[in-house]
């Protein structure tokens, strides 16, 4: 087992990977910006050290200044969290180079699956349904063109290194698709320094299921069951819970082998999650793997009883895993809202700043991950997530109860939050039916997101 870990992230992650780690009886380095010096992990933590301003560039994203700060705290492993360099193929290969271990993939399992025409095309191999698309890249507007008439309409253009909805657009007709296409790209370009992107036929409201798994460096995978993200905006994750109330056992069990299969053909190890869309009619098909641990990974924790950051460490240091499929038990129902300083009624305007006051929610069933306290200044520069807000109860029904009080419990003074829209979503009645899809934000709430919905009796 690792002796001393470096966190190369912030906020609630960084302090989740601290308490994981601190549990094993490793030591662990935080590296900050200037602008988290007030955060709440770095006095959890064994060693500090600052990597540079606020930026993200000059911080969180410079490569050399953390491996710099591994190599001077004399850190044997690095833990990337989620978002910045968890999936960065080149953060990855220099980790190993310098004799660090990266926590996670390897660099060349990263590279195939953070490509996602790569990646639809391992999963084919695998003998998993993708949605019908271009075969590959699509260079320009006439190929476009060509491809949605052959697909038809409405159509999705994706960036092929893309994620959390950025370089995604959707045309229902050839002027759209040309004007789409550019942003795309545009947009893609931007925000990942590649304006690769790729087609699909768009799924009208479909359910998004994503299945955690599991795979050491000895050949063995478990799959520890699905998520149900259907609760976006702007394929943003607002909700997520588990089990999905929309599977069947029959279809539960095809989705999460069909996951299995993914993984095993991409000869991935540590955690990961594959991510499907579900049709009304019951068919699914791939979308992705996101080679990291998921912000969600809580939700299924919940469920399962195990520690995933945990199971990152050990997998990462070589050892088996301790259990096989058939040992994994799922236990209650477990809904995860995240809660985020931003003004919904504002189309989800950021809303930094000081916290005046701080009162999270307790009692039976709820959990809280958050960096934040009374006193604390949310800073402008990263995303404006305060906390994961979960519970766990032994129904759905029980869950969505305790959520909505412990909701109404929380109380956060200061910044806008998004915590009457989740009391609103969840006193819904057609989420309170588990009748609800990818378009349910946009369907119900347009740009009045939290207009209160009288709660069912």
């Amino acid at each position: 087992m690792f002796r001393r870990v470096l966190i190369a992230n912030r906020g609630e992650i960084a302090q989740r990977v601290i308490r994981a780690c601190r549990e094993l009886g490793i030591e662990t380095v935080a590296v900050y910006s200037s602008a988290d010096a007030d955060a709440l992990y770095l006095r959890q933590a064994d060693e500090t050290i600052c990597i540079g301003p606020p930026q993200s560039a000059k911080s969180y994203l410079d490569i050399p200044a953390i491996i710099a700060a591994a190599e001077v705290a004399d850190a044997d492993a690095i833990h990337p969290g989620y978002g910045f360099l968890a999936e960065n193929d080149h953060f990855a290969e220099v980790c190993r180079s310098c004799k660090i271990n990266f926590i996670g993939p390897t660099p060349e399992v990263i590279a195939a699956l953070g490509d996602k025409v790569r990646a639809r095309e391992l999963a084919r191999k695998a003998g998993v349904p993708i949605v019908p698309g271009s075969d590959g890249a699509v260079e320009d507007e006439k190929k476009a063109l060509e491809v949605a008439q052959q697909i038809g309409y409405p159509i999705m253009i994706k960036a092929a290194a893309g994620g959390g909805g950025r370089g995604m657009r959707v045309a229902r007709n050839e002027p759209s698709l040309v004007a789409s296409f550019h942003q795309a790209s545009s947009e893609a370009k931007a925000a990942f320094g590649d304006g690769t992107v790729y087609l699909e036929k768009f799924v009208e409201n479909p359910r998004h299921i994503e299945v955690q798994i599991l795979a050491d460096e000895h050949g063995n995978i478990v799959h520890l069951g699905e998520r149900d993200c259907s609760v976006q905006r702007r394929h943003q994750k607002l909700i997520e819970e588990s089990p999905s109330p929309s599977l069947t056992p029959e279809l539960r069990a095809r989705i999460c082998e069909a996951a299995v299969r993914v993984v095993r053909e991409a000869n991935y190890t540590n955690a990961g999650t594959v991510e499907f869309l579900l049709a009304r009619d019951g068919s699914f098909y791939f979308i992705e793997v996101n080679a990291r641990i998921q912000v969600e990974h809580t939700v299924t924790e919940m469920v399962t009883g195990l520690d995933l950051i945990q199971q990152q460490l050990l997998i990462a240091s070589g050892e088996r895993l301790a259990f096989k499929q058939e040992d994994v038990r799922w236990s209650g129902h477990a809904i995860e809202c995240r809660i985020n300083a931003e003004d919904p009624e504002k189309d989800f305007q950021p809303s930094p700043g000081k916290i005046e006051l701080f009162v999270p929610p307790g009692g039976p069933g709820v959990r809280l991950d958050s960096h934040c306290y009374s006193g604390y200044r949310i800073p402008p520069n990263y995303d404006s997530m305060i906390g994961k807000l979960l519970v766990h109860r032994s129904t759905r029904d029980a869950a969505v109860r305790t959520m909505l009080r412990a909701l109404d419990e929380f109380v956060i003074e200061g910044p806008k939050t998004t915590i009457p829209l989740h009391g609103s979503i969840l006193r819904h009645s057609d989420f309170r039916a588990g009748d609800h899809d990818t378009g349910f934000v946009e369907r119900y709430y347009g740009s009045h997101p939290a207009i209160p919905v009288k709660e069912p009796r």
